[in-house]
């Protein structure tokens, strides 16, 4: 097959080598623009495969506003700039596209680049096209079911939550012989868990008397035409069609899709679908809908359910690990998002870059895309970027020759070898030398790497997950993080909220773990005082989850066993102006604990450490402290190795 490619680009020389090394390489270009205006008209005309694009165009419009466009029809497209701003990167990204090349580029990059981003639309066009046939076959099959008209609205949500995200479902039937709607809707409250809202919630959600909801629902007439509104357009909803107004303002919510049905033998229905995000529905989310309007036209839901189809319907929910992922506990929309779409990425080889503050989760998060992928029975290998010296990075990652260096007595194969078949979890991927992100690029690129001393090449497969906490746009535009390497890593962003972003799971990480703990160390877990729940949800967490898990297990280690757990010093968020820094109140500072306490602490941190005091995972990063200072503290208080090898 011959792939037609577009190219957008206003530099003459530019365009005419990109033209000539296509046509080389046996590409059929579909012709060139120099601007968004020229290049509307070509896509019309020529229906390209792939549109090369540069950021900067002659015209009022930028390869950014085309971009746009070109997400909305399903287009495959990559960026060719030499453009690194902070703001201009921020922007670019949010169009999603399927690479970046930057100026000046090699020949070999840029034809390296076309033929992954040329795959991954292909692969998300077949796996799309999959993916709705089973939707589709799903519903049907809801159609024909015997279940009640809840319990059918209830499984239609779960189905189509990966497809359309939404965080209220409302579906409002206008029955032929009625001028006032049913109503049923449903609330997502956790990662598979749903709270049916009828009006009897609804009232007791929004404050509204039930008769004045009532007086808003039955004065609402369908909308008879799909439509996705964005929060500039929602204030004029609101005041031609007060029904979907009512459920945005209850639940504060940002971004709206309405979705008619109408049939001469069927009510009149709207499927209205709300998100706490803004933008996020667009015509791709109509366009399958009236794809589905068949199978959802047999899901309709005619009778008015009592509060009791909602209660029954809600999944148990004991507070604990989401299904699906090990380790992560809580139900904040924030958190949910994430998860969401780390369940979409994981089937798939797609490169991952996860976003957050330290202690947000995020290895969690990269074991659980391996765990549900299929490469989960092959090895997960963790690398702490931020943790290897500068002169070993590159023996760490694709190992050595014996003789490379001094001190390489023996052939070691490097991180990459080792997780061969399976997945490599780069931490602090941010921390890299500028020579080591070039031989990255390679691998993600081409599959292939060099032992250090060696000149042969090896091929690898491997899914690359990365992690950072660092701002890399700013990076990028500093110099210290290649451009092209980020986009090729950041071919799938999923950004974990701090802690103080989702204080709503900080009583159930909090009892999770007192209750771990109090298990480990032989105590009774007799619950958490509201006192020591008030304080945390007061306090700012600048050590995120981490530190939550720090604190619990002091304050278990410090409880007696037979009551309640309470904090025996004061949370202190970090002072004004200096975010994710703890002062000395911190975990680090145990001046204020009893010494044989003190001592207690320590042991049990060496224990949980493995006895490893420096480094990543050691106790003195879990304490917070300088290995010197914690080495130091060992001695005064007479820590010995024997002390914390003894089994527990």
């Amino acid at each position: 097959m011959k792939y037609r490619v577009l190219i957008v680009e206003d530099e003459f020389i530019v365009a005419n080598d990109l033209r000539v090394i296509l046509q080389q390489a046996g590409y059929e270009v579909s012709g060139v623009a120099a601007s968004a205006e020229e290049a509307d008209e070509l896509i019309q005309a020529a229906k390209p495969d792939l549109v090369l694009l540069d950021i900067r165009l002659d015209g009022q419009r930028s390869g950014i506003d085309l971009a746009r466009k070109l997400k909305e029809e399903n287009l495959a497209f990559v960026y060719i700039s030499a453009n690194s701003s902070q703001e201009i990167l921020e922007e670019a990204k949010r169009t999603d596209p399927y690479g970046f090349i930057v100026k000046p580029f090699r020949k070999k990059d840029l034809l390296v680049t076309i033929d992954i981003a040329l795959y991954r639309h292909r692969h998300s066009i077949e796996s799309k096209v999959r993916q709705e046939e089973l939707l589709q076959k799903q519903l049907a099959a809801l159609g024909s079911s015997t279940s009640d008209d809840g319990q059918r609205l209830l499984q239609v949500a779960k189905l189509l939550q990966p497809h359309i995200p939404f965080d209220l479902l409302v579906c409002a039937s206008w029955p032929a012989d009625s001028a006032w709607p049913d109503t049923q809707a449903y609330l997502r409250v956790a990662f598979d868990e749903y709270q049916y809202i009828g009006k009897q919630q609804l009232a007791t959600i929004s404050g509204l008397k039930e008769q004045a909801i009532a007086a808003i629902i039955n004065n609402s007439k369908p909308l008879l035409d799909p439509v996705a509104y964005d929060e500039k357009a929602l204030t004029s909803l609101r005041s031609v069609h007060p029904l979907p107004g009512l459920y945005l303002d209850t639940f504060k919510l940002h971004s709206c899709l309405v979705f008619p049905i109408v049939s001469h033998r069927e009510p009149v229905v709207n499927y209205i679908f709300l998100n706490r995000r803004e933008d996020v529905y667009g015509n791709r989310h109509i366009t399958l809908l009236d794809r589905l309007r068949k199978q959802l036209t047999g899901s309709v839901a005619t009778d008015n359910q009592s509060d009791a189809i909602g209660r029954a319907d809600r999944h148990a929910h004991d507070g604990s690990f989401v299904p699906g992922f090990a380790g992560i506990v809580g139900s904040h929309p924030l958190l949910l998002t994430a998860l969401d779409q780390a369940m979409q990425v994981a089937p798939y080889n797609t490169s991952v870059l996860i976003l957050g503050e330290s202690g947000t989760g995020k290895e969690n998060i990269a074991l659980s895309i391996h765990s549900l992928s299929p490469r989960k029975g092959r090895p997960f290998v963790k690398v702490n970027c931020a943790a290897i010296p500068a002169q070993l990075v590159e023996s760490e990652l694709f190992g050595h020759e014996k003789g490379a260096f001094t001190g390489a007595s023996e052939k070691r194969k490097g991180k990459f070898e080792q997780a061969d078949g399976g997945t490599i979890f780069l931490d602090e991927v941010g921390e890299l030398p500028l020579e080591t992100q070039v031989k990255l690029l390679r691998v993600l690129q081409e599959k292939e790497f060099e032992y250090v001393g060696s000149s042969t090449t090896k091929k690898v497969n491997v899914r690359i997950v990365a992690a950072t906490n660092r701002h890399l746009e700013k990076e990028v535009a500093s110099g210290t993080f290649r451009l092209d390497l980020y986009y090729r890593l950041n071919a799938f962003p999923i950004t974990l909220p701090a802690l103080r972003e989702r204080k709503s799971d900080i009583e159930a990480l909090a009892c999770y773990f007192a209750d771990k703990f109090c298990k480990e160390f032989g105590k009774k877990f007799h619950g958490v005082a509201d006192a020591m729940f008030d304080e945390m949800n007061a306090y700012d967490w600048p050590g995120n989850i981490r530190e939550l898990v720090n604190v619990v297990e002091q304050t278990v280690i410090l409880n007696d066993g037979n009551s309640k757990l309470e904090l025996r010093r004061r949370l202190m968020s970090p002072s004004p102006g200096l975010p994710g820094k703890a002062n000395v109140e911190s975990l680090g500072d145990l001046k204020s604990i009893h010494k044989q306490t003190e001592k207690e602490y320590i042991i049990s941190i060496l224990r949980k450490a493995k006895g490893i005091v420096r480094g990543a995972r050691g106790a003195a990063e879990m304490l917070n402290l300088k290995p010197t200072t914690l080495e130091a503290r060992m001695a005064k208080l007479g820590i010995k190795r024997e002390d914390f090898n003894k089994p527990l």
